[in-house]
């Protein structure tokens, strides 16, 4: 479902999959060729929300800021994220059911593994994996990492064109 709030409608890419079953509300953009999968939130009610081009927000994600939030372009966010960062730099990832504060700020071609947590406020270079409860630098994103960053969010490149030439029900 898309719906506007105070005056402010979702900007969603016309190449972009929203399922529908996710909740996309207010001062939100979604770039092109990007996906918002089933029970996912994108909540742009306090302040807006930009979701570069090609990247992917799984299933039962949570997308919700105070201050306002940039998702770069060819980010993968697993399934069961929650993410309050202000800034997740190009082609990063965000492991299934890690948690990045407010004000967090990842770099380009970051890596959160699965059930990490990022406080408030942490800063990450580009290229670092991030890992722990709570996280912290666990070492440098190697070649085979971005090998499996680009597979993960090509597959989903693919799924959001299968999903957009499948249409409506009929």
């Amino acid at each position: 479902m898309i719906r506007s709030l105070q005056g402010k409608t979702p900007q969603v890419h016309a190449t972009a999959f929203i399922s529908e079953t996710a909740y996309v509300i207010g001062d939100v953009v979604i770039g092109e060729g990007s996906s918002v999968w089933p029970g996912a939130v994108i909540r742009g009610d306090s302040a807006r929300i930009t979701i570069g081009a090609f990247t992917n927000i799984q299933d039962n994600s949570v997308i919700h800021t105070d201050n306002g939030a940039v998702i770069g372009d060819y980010v993968t966010i697993g399934h069961r994220v929650v993410c309050h960062a202000t800034r997740v730099g190009d082609g990063s990832l965000l492991g299934n059911g890690c948690v990045l504060n407010e004000g967090a700020e990842l770099g380009e071609q970051c890596l959160v593994a699965a059930g990490a947590v990022v406080i408030e406020g942490m800063k990450v270079p580009p290229r670092k994996i991030i890992a722990g409860v709570p996280a912290r630098e666990r070492g440098d994103v190697e070649k085979r990492h971005l090998e499996l960053m680009k597979w993960a969010n090509d597959s989903y490149i693919a799924r959001t064109k299968q999903y957009k030439a499948q249409g409506g029900l009929e």
